[in-house]
């Protein structure tokens, strides 16, 4: 499901000619936005339900190097859930050749906000009618790219 279609600005590519780091994570963290509206939680959701998703945890893995203009698009799939947690997989690739530029699998928790502060709660019953049509990784056939730990290889 495709959430999000952007080009690189120019200022998101560094020293070596390439989109930096740091503008990849920004690339996913507009993703998220994007889910969030496609999920009935834009602005107006988000003061209506008096809800939102907080980031627990993002395992980001870069593919390809990315060039000023490029357009990339950004599509997600659902690893799993709970009542208050998605388990989400990103995808960006390049629109044009839809060459895999990265991926970001992220842990989102559903906070009820409040004027005291937020606290995780169960998602809305719109929201999770929304989020019950994602796209869903069918179960034992997850991306190559998901579910991975990091670390070096065995020593032999």
């Amino acid at each position: 499901m495709a959430l999000l279609i952007t080009r690189v600005a120019p200022e998101w590519v560094d020293y070596n000619g390439h989109m930096n780091d740091a503008e990849y994570a920004r690339v996913f963290s507009l993703s998220v936005e994007a889910l969030m509206a496609r999920i009935g939680l834009d602005e107006a959701g988000r003061e209506k339900e008096r809800y939102t998703l907080y980031t627990l945890e993002t395992h980001l893995c870069y593919r390809r190097e990315v060039h000023e203009g490029q357009a990339l698009e950004v599509d997600v799939m659902l690893l799993d859930r709970d009542a208050k947690r998605l388990h989400v997989f990103f995808e960006m690739r390049d629109s044009q050749g839809n060459n895999l530029l990265a991926t970001s699998e992220q842990m989102l928790m559903g906070m009820a906000t409040a004027a005291d502060g937020a606290r995780p709660a169960p998602f809305p019953e719109s929201v999770d009618r929304a989020i019950s049509e994602l796209p869903v990784a069918p179960l034992g056939a997850w991306p190559e790219l998901a579910g991975r730990r990091i670390g070096l290889p065995p020593k032999r």
